[in-house]
């Protein structure tokens, strides 16, 4: 079996999660978190589009984590995000941790956006 070595470019995998925090790149946030090329950040959740939008251009798919439970995000929020060319993929938090390191593992433009479970 050929084993390589995994490489993440701008922003930093998610380590580890659990009731209340994440933990990316080694360092431990508390509650809500907004990671991908621009860092790691505080969210104020779903009310916090401003810091989502700021993403375009950066990003071509932002990974809503939404909590313990998949759940959808409000339809305006959706519109915003994709009016600005965010492609929004919605699942429960721990789902989105997983994806968003897949991707960020094969070099893809993504962030993460993932309420505390």
């Amino acid at each position: 079996m050929r084993m390589n070595e995994v490489a993440y470019t701008d922003a930093l995998p998610i380590d580890g999660y659990g009731p209340g925090f994440f933990r990316v790149g080694g360092e431990v946030h508390q509650g809500n978190i907004l990671t991908g090329p621009t860092g790691t950040t505080d969210w104020g959740s779903y009310e916090d589009s401003a810091s989502l939008i700021a993403l375009a251009g950066e990003v071509d798919v932002l990974f809503i984590g939404t909590g313990a439970e998949v759940a959808h995000i409000p339809t305006a929020l959706r519109r915003q995000l994709e009016t600005a060319g965010i492609g929004v993929e919605t699942m429960n938090s721990p789902a989105a941790c997983r994806t968003y390191n897949v991707l960020l593992s094969e070099g893809r433009r993504v962030a993460l956006a993932a309420l505390a479970v």
